[in-house]
């Protein structure tokens, strides 16, 4: 039988977190897209972000954007994709919600347009 794994989100080293309130924490992503990546993760264990309380809502949607003001300030980006992977299907490989936060620079990419639409490349190019 194996055992679980515990939540890497659930066991945070207290190093990684820039910032928090009642509800949520916020830290740069492990694994980043782009300079700046950033991750705001609930406090509580909760799997998808339809699951969170009202309360929760709002404090995450805080964090995000006094995240956002600080990766201004810090790397000073012109633009940003926010994006939430909730459940399998969607891609979630953490099953505790988390909000990318991801900071897009000019000539990150060729044509950037689009933007989520590429997670289904085929569908991607409407115009």
């Amino acid at each position: 039988m194996r055992m679980n794994k515990p939540c890497p989100f659930c066991t945070l080293p207290t190093e990684r977190i820039i910032d928090s309130n009642e509800f949520g924490v916020v830290i740069r992503d492990g694994y980043p897209i782009s300079e700046g990546h950033t991750l705001i993760i609930p406090k509580r264990h909760v799997g998808s972000f339809f699951e969170t309380t009202q309360d929760e809502k709002l404090a995450l949607l805080a964090l995000l954007e006094s995240a956002q003001k600080q990766l201004k300030k810090e790397f000073n980006p012109p633009s940003f994709n926010i994006g939430i992977n909730d459940g399998k299907e969607a891609g979630q490989t953490v099953p505790h919600l988390h909000i990318h936060l991801i900071p897009r620079y000019q000539s990150d990419m060729t044509d950037p347009r689009g933007g989520v639409r590429w997670i289904i490349p085929e569908k991607a190019k409407y115009w």
